[in-house]
C-alpha cells in the first residue's frame, strides 16, 4: 500500500479527476491501480477565488506491479511513501480464568471522553472495568441541561460539566487534535465513533466534528458495548474519599503508599488497587479531597476571557470569499492569536461555526459560558472563546516565591464566575457587551444586529468597568488590543454589533494531578490520573487518546501481576 500526500485539485473538480490525478502522480496506467481510498481531505483557502482541496490518498496496486520498483522511480518525491499501518493493537488480553481469583476489578472514575475510552479499552482487553460516574445517563442529563438553558434551573450534579459523555457532549464535537500521535491512536478513537454511529466522513475530513445530538446516541451505544464485554457502569455515584495505605517498602518508582479503595457519597466502600481518575476540569470538590489525602497536585496555567459572536455569513465571506456556502467547505471556522503589549497572549478557543453560546456552570450562583454546535452547523451565529493566558502567579492567594497552592486556580475561577452572575442580574443570565462599545469603553444597553444566542439570556453592561469589571484589567486590556488585530485577519471581526458574553473561565483544568512515566500518581501507587481534569488533555480527541494510553498502562500492570 502506498500513500500520496499533498495531492491538490480545484474545489469544484469532477469526481473522476481524483483517480486521474493519482494515476499521474504514480505514473502508471489505469489497469495498474487496483483501488485507492481517501485518508484525509483538507482545503487550502489562501486564495479565496481559487480554493484547492488537498488530499492524502492510500493506493493499492494491481497484482504484478512492483511496489518497491515504483517507489525507487519516485525516490525524489517526498509526498509518495509506503502507507503507515494505522491498525490498533492491544497490549494484552486477560486469560479466561483471570477473574476467578477474586482480585478487584479496575475502576474508572468519570465517564467523559477519557473515562469512556479507558473503560472501552479495558473492557476490550477482558478486564471488566467498573465505571463510576457522578452524573446521570446522557439522555437524563440532556433534559437537566436544557432545564438550565430554558428555565434557569441548575442541577449541580447534572449539567454541561457532569454526566455521561463529559463536557464534550455539549460542545461542537470537534474530533481533531494537535497532539503527537505516532501510534495513530486518534484513528482508534474515530473508528470506535464510526462503529457507534458517527458518519464515516469523520475518518477522512481534515476537521471532523459530530455535534451534540449525534453524540448522545453514540455514547449510549459505546456504553452498551462496554457492558456487553463485562464492564459495569454506575451513575450518580460520586467518589468522595480514597482509601490509601502505607507500603512496607517503596515500590520501583519510589512511592511509599498505595491505593486500596474508594468511598462513595452514600458511604459504600469499594476495593480498588487500580483506578483511572478521569475527572473533568470542573470536579473541584474532588480536587480538594485529593489534596486532603496528600495526592501530589500542582498549579498550572489556563486561560480566561469571553465568548464572541458574529453572523456566520460574515465569517464565511471573510474566509472563503466567493466560495462561501460551498457544501464541501461548510461553515467557516478560524484560529487567531495576538501577542498583546502587556505581555499576554490572546487567542481564539473552541471556535463553534453555526452554533450557540451555552450556559456551562456547575455551581449555584455562578455564570460560565461555553460554545456548542450541532452536526449541521446551521445556526445563524458563529462563536468562539477569546481568551487570555494566565499563570499560577496571577492567581496566587498567598504572597511568596514558593509553589502556588493548586486550589488557588479554582478560587480564581470562582471569583470571576460569581462576579459574572452578579453582573448578569441573577437567574444565570450572562453579562454581555457589544464589541463597538467595548472598544470605546462604554456600557452597552441592548443588542444590535447580532442577536446573542446565550440562554437563559444576556444582560448588557460594561464588561471592563474599572470599578467592577467582569475579569482582571490585564485580561480586558489585552482583548481590547487584540480585536482590531483580529479584524486585520478576518474582515468584520471587530464589527460594532458583534457580541461579547462573559465569562469563559474553564478552558482547561487549573491544576495537574501529577503522574510519572508509568502514568501513576507520583506518590500513590495504583492511582492513574488521566484526561482533561488531571491536566493531561484538552478536547475530545486528546482526552480519548489519553484514556487509551492510561488503560494500556493499567492493563499491563494488572496482567503482569
Amino acid at each position: 500500500m502506498l500513500r500520496i500526500t499533498e495531492l491538490r485539485l480545484p474545489l469544484h473538480h469532477a469526481e473522476p479527476a481524483l483517480r486521474e490525478a493519482v494515476l499521474r502522480r504514480l505514473a502508471v496506467g489505469d489497469a495498474q491501480l487496483r483501488a485507492f481510498s481517501v485518508f484525509r481531505r483538507a482545503w487550502d483557502a489562501r486564495r479565496k477565488s481559487a480554493i484547492e482541496l488537498v488530499y492524502t490518498v492510500d493506493c493499492e496496486l494491481a497484482d504484478g506491479v512492483d511496489e518497491a520498483a515504483l517507489l525507487a522511480r519516485h525516490a525524489g518525491d517526498a509526498h509518495l511513501r509506503p502507507a503507515p499501518d494505522t491498525r490498533y493493537r492491544f497490549v494484552g488480553h486477560a486469560p479466561a480464568d483471570f477473574h476467578a481469583s477474586g482480585r478487584p476489578r479496575p475502576v474508572v472514575v468519570g465517564f467523559g471522553p477519557c473515562g469512556l475510552f479507558a473503560a472501552l479499552i479495558l473492557a476490550q482487553m477482558g478486564l471488566r472495568p467498573l465505571v463510576l460516574e457522578r452524573g446521570k445517563p446522557v439522555r437524563e442529563r440532556t433534559q437537566d441541561t436544557w432545564g438550565l438553558w430554558r428555565r434557569g434551573v441548575l442541577d449541580p450534579g447534572s449539567n454541561v460539566q457532569f454526566g455521561e459523555g463529559g463536557a464534550g457532549t455539549f460542545s461542537d464535537g470537534k474530533l481533531w487534535s494537535q497532539i503527537s500521535d505516532p501510534r495513530h491512536l486518534t484513528r482508534k478513537v474515530l473508528t470506535e465513533f464510526v462503529k457507534a454511529g458517527a458518519p464515516e466522513e469523520i475518518l477522512f475530513v481534515a476537521k471532523p466534528h459530530i455535534g451534540t445530538f449525534r453524540l448522545v446516541g453514540m455514547i449510549e451505544k459505546m456504553r452498551a458495548n462496554i457492558t456487553a464485554l463485562g464492564g459495569e457502569i454506575r451513575f450518580q455515584q460520586q467518589a468522595v474519599d480514597l482509601l490509601i495505605e502505607d507500603l512496607p517498602q517503596p515500590d520501583a518508582a519510589g512511592r511509599t503508599r498505595a491505593l486500596r479503595g474508594l468511598v462513595l457519597a452514600g458511604g459504600e466502600e469499594i476495593r480498588a488497587d487500580h483506578l483511572v481518575l478521569a475527572l473533568g476540569h470542573s470536579a473541584r470538590d474532588t480536587f480538594a479531597m485529593l489534596q486532603q489525602r496528600g495526592v501530589v497536585l500542582e498549579a498550572k496555567p489556563f486561560s480566561v476571557g469571553f465568548r464572541i459572536e458574529h453572523p456566520q455569513g460574515v465569517i464565511d465571506r471573510a474566509r472563503f470569499g466567493p466560495n462561501a456556502g460551498n457544501p464541501i467547505l461548510g461553515a467557516a471556522d478560524y484560529k487567531l492569536v495576538h501577542h498583546a503589549g502587556n505581555g499576554r497572549s490572546v487567542y481564539s478557543f473552541c471556535m463553534c461555526p453555526g452554533g450557540t453560546v451555552v450556559a456551562a456552570t456547575s455551581e449555584p450562583g455562578r455564570v460560565v459560558t461555553n460554545g456548542m454546535s450541532q452536526y449541521s452547523r446551521n445556526e445563524r451565529n458563529a462563536n468562539a472563546g477569546i481568551v487570555v493566558g494566565i499563570s499560577p502567579d496571577d492567581y496566587r492567594l498567598q504572597p511568596g516565591s514558593g509553589p502556588v497552592d493548586p486550589l488557588d486556580g479554582v478560587a480564581f475561577q470562582r471569583q470571576w464566575e460569581s462576579r459574572a452572575f452578579e453582573l448578569g442580574g441573577g437567574g444565570y443570565r450572562a453579562p454581555g457587551q457589544l464589541v463597538g462599545d467595548f472598544l470605546r469603553r462604554q456600557r452597552s444597553s441592548t443588542a444590535g444586529t447580532v442577536e446573542p444566542s446565550y440562554k437563559p439570556g444576556v444582560h448588557f453592561t460594561d464588561l471592563a468597568d474599572p470599578r467592577q469589571g467582569s475579569l482582571p484589567a490585564y485580561v480586558t486590556d489585552a482583548i481590547r488590543e487584540a480585536l482590531p488585530a483580529f479584524e486585520r485577519q478576518i474582515r468584520g471581526f471587530a464589527m460594532a454589533d458583534a457580541v461579547l458574553t462573559g465569562v469563559e473561565t474553564r478552558t482547561s483544568s487549573p491544576l495537574r494531578i501529577t503522574r510519572g512515566r508509568d502514568r501513576q500518581s507520583l506518590n500513590t501507587a495504583g492511582l492513574y490520573p488521566a484526561g482533561e481534569g488531571a491536566g493531561y488533555a484538552g478536547g475530545i480527541m486528546s482526552a480519548g487518546v489519553d484514556g487509551i494510553e492510561t488503560a494500556e498502562a493499567l492493563g499491563q500492570a494488572l496482567l503482569s501481576n
